[in-house]
C-alpha cells in the first residue's frame, strides 16, 4: 500500500515536479522512461517518490526513448496505467513507437517538455517536438505554467482512459520557462485527485487468459482505412469528452479549462494565437496596450491542440479584424503550422480576417512584452488597411537583417 503525501493548499514547484505528483497521486502501474534535458526531473522524481514508498508501481529504466515509449505501450496492452516523460531529441526517438501506440489506442499519458531539435544542438525550449508528433493520433494538450502542468496531466488519464476514447495522451509544458521556473501550485489532496482520475479500467487486456486478443496486427489495404478513419473519428468525438472532463476539474478545483483559452477576444479588433508562456506574456500586452493606446487586443490559446479546436478557434476569431499565429518552431521551408491551421479554421468565416504568420523564440531567444506590442501594432495597421502590409511570414528578435517571406499580393 503506498504512503499518502501530506501537501500545503499551495505548494512551490516547477512545471516538471508538478507534472510527476501529477502522476505519482494517479497511482500509475508502470513508468518506462529514458531521461533527457529538460524532462529529467519528472521521471527523476517520480523515482524518487517511488524509492520512498509513496507509489506501488514499477519503474523501468531502459536503454533509449525509442525502448521507453515501446515498454509503455507493452505495459499498457498487458492492462496498466502508463505513462512517461520526454522531450526534443527523445521525442524524435519516440516517433515510430507513438504511431503504433495511437493505432493500438493505448492511454499512455506521456510528458512532453517542449525543446528544440537538432541541429544544431540545442537544450533549450521550443515548439519543435510539439509540431513533429501532431499527425501520431494522439491527443494533445498545452500547459501554460506549473499549476496547469500538474491539472492538466490528472486530466489527461482521465480523457486518454475515458471508454469511448480510449487514446494516448501528450500534455506539453516549455522546456525551462515553464519546467524549471518554480511557481505556486495549488495540488489536490491524494484522495480527491485518485478520486477524480479514478480507477483504471482495462480494454483488451493481454494478461486475460481467458480472453486472448492481438495487438498491433498487419492489416494491409484490406482494413488499414477503415482503422485509421475509426481512429480519427475516435480523435474527432473526444471534443465533447474533454469539455465535459474540463467541467468536471472546475467543479472540483474552481480552475477552468476550455479547448480554446480567449483573452479579451469579445471586441478585439486585432488578435494574437500563441500556445506556451507565451500566452501570458501576450495578455499582459494586450491589457498594456488597450490601457495605454486605446488598441483592442485580444489573445486566443488553443489548450487542445489535437484534435485540433478548428470550430472553437472559428468562433473565436471569426469577429476581429488581423491575426497574429505566432509559431515557436522553424517553418522549414512552409508557413507555420499554427498558422495553417488558423487559417483553416477562419477561411469559412463570412468576413475572414487578415492573417499573419509570426516566427519566434527559436532554441529558447527570448519574446519580450515589447516585441509582442510591436506585433500587436502591426496587426493594427493590418486591420485598418484591411490587407496584410507587411510579408506574410516574419522572424521576429532575429539578429541582423529582418527576414519576411511571402510578400502579399495586391490588386492591379
Amino acid at each position: 500500500m503506498a504512503l499518502k503525501m501530506d501537501l500545503q493548499k499551495v505548494e512551490v514547484w516547477d512545471g516538471n515536479y508538478a507534472a510527476a505528483q501529477a502522476m505519482r497521486q494517479a497511482q500509475i502501474d508502470v513508468v518506462s522512461a529514458y531521461p533527457i534535458t529538460p524532462s529529467t526531473p519528472i521521471v527523476e522524481g517520480y523515482a524518487s517518490m517511488m524509492a520512498n514508498g509513496y507509489i506501488d508501481g514499477e519503474f523501468v529504466m531502459v536503454e533509449s526513448e525509442h525502448a521507453a515509449m515501446s515498454g509503455c505501450v507493452g505495459a499498457a496492452a498487458s492492462g496498466g496505467r502508463v505513462a512517461t516523460a520526454t522531450s526534443s531529441q527523445g521525442f524524435a526517438l519516440m516517433v515510430e513507437v507513438l504511431y503504433q501506440a495511437g493505432g493500438m489506442r493505448m492511454p499512455i499519458v506521456l510528458n512532453v517538455v517542449n525543446r528544440a531539435l537538432a541541429s544544431p544542438l540545442n537544450v533549450r525550449g521550443d515548439h519543435s517536438d510539439m509540431y513533429l508528433g501532431r499527425d501520431s493520433g494522439w491527443v494533445q494538450v498545452d500547459a501554460f505554467n506549473a499549476q496547469e502542468a500538474y491539472d492538466m496531466n490528472l486530466c489527461a488519464f482521465r480523457i486518454g482512459e475515458h471508454l469511448d476514447v480510449r487514446l494516448p495522451v501528450m500534455v506539453h509544458q516549455d522546456g525551462f520557462i515553464t519546467s524549471h521556473t518554480a511557481q505556486n501550485v495549488c495540488p489536490l489532496s491524494d484522495d480527491d485527485a485518485y478520486k477524480f482520475v479514478g480507477d483504471y479500467v482495462p480494454v483488451n487486456e493481454m494478461l486475460d487468459f481467458s480472453r486472448p486478443v492481438t495487438h498491433g496486427a498487419q492489416t494491409e489495404e484490406d482494413w488499414h482505412y477503415e482503422h485509421k478513419a475509426r481512429q480519427h473519428k475516435a480523435l474527432m468525438d473526444s471534443r465533447p469528452i474533454i469539455e465535459n472532463i474540463f467541467a468536471e476539474y472546475k467543479e472540483l478545483t474552481g480552475r477552468e479549462y476550455k479547448r480554446v483559452e480567449s483573452y479579451m477576444t469579445e471586441d478585439a479588433e486585432v488578435i494574437i494565437v500563441a500556445l506556451g508562456t507565451t500566452v501570458e506574456s501576450a495578455r499582459l500586452a494586450a491589457k498594456q496596450l488597450r490601457d495605454e493606446e486605446g488598441i483592442k487586443a485580444g489573445v486566443v490559446a488553443p489548450r487542445v491542440i489535437r484534435p485540433f479546436p478548428f470550430d472553437a478557434i472559428r468562433d473565436a476569431l471569426e469577429n476581429c479584424k488581423a491575426i497574429g499565429a505566432m509559431d515557436r518552431s522553424s517553418p522549414a521551408g512552409a508557413l507555420g503550422m499554427l498558422f495553417n491551421e488558423v487559417s483553416a479554421a477562419v477561411y469559412s468565416t463570412k468576413d475572414r480576417p487578415v492573417i499573419s504568420n509570426y516566427i519566434y523564440g527559436l532554441g529558447g531567444r527570448d519574446l519580450s512584452i515589447k516585441d509582442i506590442k510591436s506585433i500587436f501594432r502591426e496587426l493594427k495597421a493590418n486591420a485598418d488597411a484591411g490587407v496584410v502590409t507587411t510579408p506574410i511570414q516574419q522572424f521576429i528578435g532575429l539578429r541582423g537583417p529582418k527576414l519576411g517571406f511571402f510578400e502579399t499580393r495586391r490588386g492591379k
